[in-house]
């Protein structure tokens, strides 16, 4: 007797999802395998993270996240703490003694990506299964597979700790659809407390899912068990984050970082709302009145405590906004990109939300109205942010998941169950195709094309794609260490593939670096070499058509860098000789 299909699905669905995420890996490392070969890293993030984890195995102090390899001889202060290092550092410990140093590196930027996936794809099954069907597991953790710009965060080589943050977005909205109101609360507590020690880009979407959690309470007297439970682990969680991995750098009041600005502000926050459900008044109107006085004062604490952290929290000045985070390409909202980029980020989240308003609609009566009523708050606040900026997309999407597993969850169950054939067919695959946001791509070649000079353009991605690689590189890496002034997006991955040190590197408590090679590169001639002189560069690197040489070139063209482009040479400049082939221009700096 044949096993039934769908009772196997439902009993075995935690080794299921575990084989669709072995062959999600298989074809992902498929799909990376000459990147990995080459130890291509290919974001500035993913350089400096294994720069980082270098440095800790070499002994540097486990509080001590300052990178001297950037602006020498003092370095900057990462803002990042050791937790997503762990990993990484333990694959490579585990893989040096069995295969060497370098492929035991190759080995752990290859693995170490795919770990949070597994808890992506995980939780975005286990809430499914608590939300919409015991059966929906797999539709909603393949949904995942589909979300592509949330996926890039998980492709073999992308080290840096955007992943572990969106798995631990995943576990909240777990914690969310948790009947069981004290674990539930428990859940989200704790990852909102490992989200904020690995980095406060997901503060935002943190602090919607504990207000709806205290909009449960307020509504559903009940919830009290799940608000105190949240309010505890958040709390316990955050001091021991801070303990744990706060560097010695994140222990001063900044406000980039778990700092004692945020943790006194999560522990209050946490306190007023144990003291809530201690007070726990009857009438839903006393407790929507004690929450707002609630919120009030965690909002006052922080407005006066903590005055310097009112504005950016990366603190940067207006000067290095102007000249370099407003040219962050992934900062501008969702509105300021091409048409491709509109219809692939936002596909997945607003089917996303309309299945989230379905889900409340037929769940109306019932308390797991109020799971769904989280997750429609979450969907709503996530496509808002893509309109603030579109680097919240891959969020948006993993939110939207649940969402667009109901919908999809119900219109297959309706196809199939049609009699007709090609509605049975044609209309599954329809569908999955259409809450999988796969079918937007079709749009694609009839949607208005992002006009620019081609010719120009072909040369900036040919340059992006050559002069970080290690052939091009390896000439560099054979010379004698020295300090070379580069663009600041070079300087993370001349640290982590040569022995050689650089000024800057794209991060704002790096601000003085960025602003001087901004400063040169704009700037006369003698200028950039006074700068360069005083951060003790000794040769000078650039690779022409890069991307951020655009900026330099369309911002200033009687500026330096646009001189060099054009072919002009200064007498300060030693030519050092580079294969043919190179991508690179080099001197030495008299």
């Amino acid at each position: 007797m044949s096993a039934d299909p769908t009772s196997l699905l439902d009993r075995r669905w935690r080794m299921l999802v575990v084989l669709l995420w072995l062959g999600a890996c298989a074809w992902l490392i498929w799909s990376r395998w000459g990147g990995i070969h080459w130890f291509a890293l290919g974001d500035t993030d993913d350089n400096m993270r294994i720069a980082q984890v270098r440095a800790l195995l070499n002994g540097q102090g486990w509080y001590d996240l300052r990178q001297y390899k950037l602006n020498p001889p003092v370095g900057f202060d990462i803002h990042w703490s050791r937790l997503v290092d762990l990993p990484i550092a333990g694959l490579i410990l585990f893989f040096r003694p069995l295969v060497g140093g370098p492929l035991a590196e190759q080995i752990a930027v290859t693995i170490a990506p795919l770990l949070p996936l597994l808890v992506t794809l995980f939780s975005a099954a286990l809430t499914a299964r608590r939300l919409i069907h015991p059966r929906a597991a797999l539709l909603a953790a393949g949904l995942v597979l589909c979300c592509q710009v949330a996926l890039d965060m998980f492709r073999p080589l992308r080290i840096d700790h955007h992943g572990w943050q969106l798995a631990m977005l995943m576990v909240t909205i777990a914690g969310l659809a948790d009947a069981k109101r004290i674990r539930g609360g428990i859940t989200v507590g704790i990852a909102s407390a490992l989200s904020l020690v690995i980095g406060l880009e997901l503060l935002p979407y943190i602090a919607v899912a504990g207000a709806s959690i205290g909009l449960r309470w307020i509504g559903h007297r009940e919830a009290s068990p799940r608000l105190f439970s949240y309010a505890a682990a958040f709390g316990l969680s955050a001091a021991l984050g801070f303990a744990l991995f706060a560097s010695y750098a994140n222990r001063q009041p900044v406000c980039d970082a778990l700092s004692p600005v945020w943790l006194s502000t999560v522990l209050v926050g946490c306190g007023a709302l144990l003291a809530l459900t201690l007070a726990d008044p009857g009438r839903w109107q006393a407790r929507f009145g004690l929450a707002l006085v609630a919120a009030a004062g965690v909002a006052a604490f922080y407005w006066f405590s903590w005055p310097h952290c009112r504005g950016r929290l990366e603190g940067v000045s207006p000067e290095l906004y102007k000249l370099w985070l407003s040219n962050v390409r992934e900062a501008r909202p969702i509105y300021a990109q091409n048409a491709q980029t509109i219809v692939a980020t936002l596909s997945v989240p607003v089917i996303g939300l309309l299945g989230a308003a379905w889900g409340i609609w037929r769940a109306r009566g019932t308390e797991t109205v109020y799971s769904w009523s989280s997750i429609l708050v979450m969907s709503l606040f996530s496509v808002g942010m893509l309109f603030w900026q579109v680097r919240a997309g891959a969020a948006a999407q993993l939110i939207g998941i649940t969402g667009a597993a109901f919908l999809g969850w119900h219109l297959v169950g309706r196809f199939a169950a049609s009699k007709h054939m090609l509605v049975r067919v044609f209309g599954v695959v329809g569908a999955f195709l259409l809450v999988s946001g796969i079918a937007g791509y079709v749009s694609f070649p009839f949607l208005p094309k992002e006009q620019r000079n081609e010719a120009y353009w072909k040369k900036v991605t040919a340059a992006n794609r050559r002069c970080p690689t290690l052939p091009a590189l390896h000439p560099i890496a054979k010379m004698p260490p020295t300090t070379i002034f580069t663009f600041a997006d070079l300087g993370p991955r001349i640290i982590s593939v040569t022995h050689h040190k650089a000024v800057a590197g794209p991060y704002h408590r790096n601000s003085q670096a960025i602003l001087d090679v901004h400063h040169a590169f704009d700037g006369p001639p003698e200028q950039a070499r006074a700068i360069a002189k005083r951060h003790g560069a000794t040769l000078l690197l650039v690779c022409p058509h890069f991307a951020e040489s655009t900026v330099y070139r369309a911002r200033s063209p009687q500026g330096f860098y646009a001189r060099l482009e054009r072919g002009e040479r200064f007498p300060w400049m030693e030519p050092v000789p580079l294969p043919k082939s190179s991508p690179y221009w080099l001197w030495r700096i008299k």
